[in-house]
């Protein structure tokens, strides 16, 4: 039983260290990429377009990290778990 337990913590370990391997890849290609499109921006036209795809891939970035670290100020374990003592104390389940 107790290799089971380890197998299941060391799966579930991998699995997070390549999380963080995808998040912190797409982070620095956002960091790149972010200066070149200010750059083409500056050199082609005055409008200012560039603050358009960086946002928006701003925002992929965030979502991205909140699912990679488990953020979430709204629903979070400590919200979980009373919620789910409050169903048990109510007999809904």
């Amino acid at each position: 039983m107790n290799d089971i337990h380890t197998d299941h913590k060391y799966d579930r370990a991998k699995a997070h260290v390549t999380e963080l391997k995808e998040f912190y890849t797409h982070l620095i290609t956002y960091l790149v990429m972010v200066p070149i499109f200010i750059i083409v921006n500056y050199y082609t036209t005055s409008f200012p377009w560039a603050i358009f795809p960086i946002a928006g891939w701003g925002i992929g970035l965030l979502s991205h990290a909140i699912q990679t670290f488990g953020w979430n100020p709204l629903f979070n374990k400590d919200w979980e778990k009373r919620k789910i003592e409050e169903l048990l104390r109510d007999d809904k389940f």
